[in-house]
């Protein structure tokens, strides 16, 4: 595949750079969630005019709670997505070929919280307690320790842990009705914590800590778009630009922020929040540029098929092809 889109990039470089000059190639970015900080280097390139000097038109559609990119890319309503690897792998595995062209996010933030008043303080208090999980892909991490644990997921026993589908927010554990959540250390930790839940109240339990880490936001595209010379130099350009974006957001996170909120066409974003998420978030996008490390996909692939025997397994064999490095090579040259 690699040699493949290197002559598609060989060809189609000459051409794009005539392209961008007559007119502006459009592209359109799926996003995974809402218009957030988490998204900001998209914004910010936008924004600066980095996809503009790249003789891109980029629209950007943010996602939702009932929004999933694969299948909106899949019925060809984006060119690109953001998305978490373990999500993209599943929709490859069941028909949608995705293929991740860059790697933004160097380290993940997903993690568990619990409350010290339910009894949990380690992994071996989790029987019988009710968890928050989101889904859209993003219950695939948590299927996986739980069967490194041993643990059932239907709640039927005691040696299982019940568990309910969770909003994108903090409510079930504030609401006491959940003993622990999925949260994201740029956004919903910090719910726990403005509801006046004080961190020494709480346990905390990192994926990456406990050896479940996965790639989370990345860049993927339909494998068969990128045999398209024309399509793969929009590609080159767009995640130059994006990284563009990505690091300027690291370096100045205020006015990430405030570009951010200038596109929230909801209102329901505050400079506050977006400028402590647009800090948390440059901790994972600090040291990458763009570029996806072999050893990071082998961990993700490694922790999904240790749950192969689960009932919500996300795939179920080793992948091929799922990643390349022709896009980015070009990028960043």
């Amino acid at each position: 595949m690699k040699k493949l889109l290197a002559g598609a990039l060989a060809l189609g470089l000459s051409a794009g750079v005539a392209n961008a000059a007559s007119h502006a190639d459009d592209i359109t970015l799926q996003l995974k969630w809402v218009t957030q900080a988490q998204f900001a280097g998209y914004y910010v390139a936008l924004d600066k005019g980095f996809y503009e000097k790249e003789g891109l038109n980029v629209t950007i559609k943010p996602g939702g709670p009932d929004i999933a990119p694969e299948q909106i890319i899949a019925g060809d309503g984006a060119d690109v997505i953001t998305t978490w690897m373990a999500a993209g792998l599943a929709a490859r595995e069941r028909g949608i070929p995705l293929v991740n062209i860059a790697q933004p996010f160097k380290t993940g933030g997903l993690q568990v919280n619990c409350l010290k008043s339910s009894g949990v303080s380690s992994p071996d208090d989790f029987a019988g307690k009710t968890m928050g999980v989101w889904f859209f892909g993003n219950e695939y991490p948590f299927y996986a320790w739980m069967a490194s644990l041993g643990l059932e997921t239907d709640g039927a026993d005691d040696n299982g842990v019940t568990v309910i589908k969770q909003a994108f927010s903090a409510d079930p554990l504030i609401q006491g009705q959940a003993d622990c959540i999925s949260t994201m250390t740029y956004n919903e930790y910090r719910q726990i914590l403005q509801a006046g839940i004080g961190e020494d109240e709480l346990v905390t339990f990192n994926y990456l800590n406990m050896g479940f880490g996965m790639l989370e936001d990345g860049l993927y595209v339909k494998e068969d778009r990128l045999e398209d010379p024309e399509f793969a130099d929009q590609m080159v350009r767009f995640v130059r630009a994006s990284m563009k974006g990505w690091k300027y957001a690291e370096e100045n996170p205020e006015e990430a922020a405030e570009i951010v909120l200038d596109n929230d066409e909801t209102g329901a974003q505050t400079l506050d929040h977006q400028i402590y998420m647009m800090g948390e978030v440059a901790k994972l996008t600090a040291g990458s540029n763009g570029e996806l490390d072999p050893a990071d996909y082998k961990q993700t692939v490694a922790t999904l098929l240790s749950a192969i025997s689960a009932e919500n397994a996300a795939i179920t064999k080793q992948p091929e092809g799922a990643w390349t490095h022709a896009i980015t090579d070009e990028a960043l040259k």
